[in-house]
This record gives C-alpha cells, sequence and structure tokens, in this order.
C-alpha cells in the first residue's frame, strides 16, 4: 500500500504540469485569431493590396494614435501607395481574448517606418477588434495610443 501510494505521489508533479499547460494553451479560435493579426502584420509590410483587403472587413474603422480614422478603402490606400509605409513591425505583450465571434488583440508594436519618403519610428499601444466573418477572421477595428 506505502509503495502504490508513493507511486501515485510520484506522478502528481507530471498531473500537475500537464493541467497547467492545456489550461494556459490557447484555443483554436485564438490560435486563428493570432494567425489573423500576423498575416495584418505581413500585409503592413509588403503593402500588398490584396492581402490587406483579404485580412480587413468591408466595415474596417482604423484609428491613428493620432485621432485619424480610416476606412477600409483609405486603410488599404494609404499602405499600398506607401504614403504610409512599415519597414519593420514588432509585436509584444501580446492578448488574445475570444467571445463568440469577436475576438479583442492587444499588443504593443514598436517599428520603423518611412512614410512619403521619410524615416521615423513608432512605439504604440494597439487595441484590434476582429470578427468572424464565415470561417475567416478579419479586422474590424484598431485603436493605437502612443507610449
Amino acid at each position: 500500500m506505502k509503495r502504490v501510494l508513493s507511486r501515485w505521489l510520484s506522478l502528481l508533479p507530471i498531473f500537475l504540469i500537464s493541467f497547467l499547460s492545456a489550461a494556459q494553451a490557447q484555443s483554436k479560435d485564438e490560435k486563428k485569431v493570432a494567425a489573423a493579426v500576423e498575416k495584418l502584420k505581413q500585409a503592413m509590410i509588403s503593402g500588398e493590396r490584396k492581402e490587406l483587403e483579404a485580412v480587413t472587413s468591408h466595415n474596417l474603422s482604423y484609428g491613428h494614435s493620432s485621432g485619424k480614422l480610416e476606412d477600409q478603402a483609405a486603410f488599404v490606400q494609404a499602405i499600398a501607395s506607401g504614403q504610409s509605409d512599415f519597414v519593420s513591425i514588432d509585436l509584444a505583450n501580446q492578448t488574445i481574448q475570444v467571445t463568440g465571434k469577436t475576438a479583442l488583440v492587444r499588443h504593443q508594436l514598436s517599428g520603423q517606418t518611412n512614410d512619403g519618403g521619410k524615416p521615423g519610428t513608432v512605439k504604440l499601444g494597439v487595441l484590434l477588434v476582429w470578427a468572424k466573418e464565415g470561417d475567416k477572421w478579419k479586422l474590424l477595428a484598431r485603436q493605437a495610443y502612443k507610449l
């Protein structure tokens, strides 16, 4: 009996680690939202119009840290034309919260820009609102603030 109890107690840490790992693992939707965030990031760096349109909603409300607001057409045009040009984007401290067909993503964005041919840097806090349209997550709203 003592031997069986000892054996079970020795396995307890393994069970606890497995349980905690599962609790911290991202859900299927959280993984899909994270992938959509990455697609948005890559599209913003590449400036590819079709990629930008594919990852954003037709009802997009894109808020800049300056207070400027853009719809999907204006956002895509600014990035695709190079008026707003991201050379690099690094995201940190990202959190994702999915509720039904809506996801809230918060992160810190730092990057190198070349807006209108003028080099610069940005450091922003960002809130992204994603909506599930069919089986794809689309950016519905974004608001940035200066850090």
